[in-house]
């Protein structure tokens, strides 16, 4: 057998391999995705008594799952090593980083509708 044949090259990951930035990747989207629903809850339903997605408690879990989200995303996208469609997990990290910042957004929208309406009861 000849040395070429028992060295391996360092190539892209394979379709099938999970590698700690795509499982990062996938985890900061889905935390992303999480506090989109919840804060268009939030934000579709602000008086409503049940379940997560009303009033200020939708509003926050909407916060803190998108800022989770564009944190982890944002470390995936600082240490992977090569671009998009190496196995690195970068492009699920930019996806992870814009559903973050909707949830993010629908999240201050959804708490700044809950301080406003509350401002209202107080003084009526």
């Amino acid at each position: 057998m000849h040395v070429r044949h028992l060295t391996t090259t360092l190539t892209a990951a394979d379709a099938y391999t999970m590698s700690a930035g795509r499982l990062g990747a996938i985890l900061a989207a889905l935390l992303g995705l999480a506090g989109v629903v919840v804060g268009g809850l939030a934000l579709a339903r602000p008086a409503s008594r049940l379940g997560i997605g009303s009033g200020r408690l939708g509003a926050g879990v909407a916060l803190g799952a998108g800022l989770i989200g564009m944190a982890l995303g944002g470390l995936v996208v600082a240490t992977s090593d090569d671009g998009i469609g190496t196995g690195n997990g970068r492009g699920g990290a930019y996806v992870a980083l814009v559903v973050g910042l909707v949830a993010v957004v629908l999240g201050g929208l959804a708490l700044a509708r809950t301080r406003r309406t509350a401002g209202r009861l107080s003084r009526g």
